[in-house]
């Protein structure tokens, strides 16, 4: 996985406000219909993984695990995030090639 391609593409859907981060507001957009594609570092609580990862199959949300927390939030340009949700579909798609 190229981190830097992803992560560049995850800063740019960012200066465009096309994502969304935090745990909360993350499940909001995906009970909404607006989360695109919802990325989670792989070091979330098992507790986070499991709520996140749950609510992305029941509402048919696809999901990518990325390596760590810091590397999710140095990409929007924040301290850590463990969950980041894209609300653009063009943004999701080129994401989900980046990160296959």
């Amino acid at each position: 996985m190229k981190s830097t391609q992803w992560m560049s593409l995850l800063g740019l859907a960012n200066r465009a406000r096309k994502i969304i981060s935090g745990e909360e507001l993350s499940v909001k957009e995906i009970r909404s219909g607006k989360a695109k594609l919802i990325l989670l570092a792989a070091d979330a609580s098992a507790n986070t993984t499991k709520k996140i990862t749950d609510k992305c199959k029941s509402y048919h949300v696809p999901f990518k695990i990325v390596e760590n927390r810091y590397l999710l939030g140095q990409s929007i340009g924040k301290e850590a995030r463990v969950v980041v949700a894209l609300l653009d579909e063009g943004f999701a798609k080129k994401l989900l090639t980046l990160l296959d």
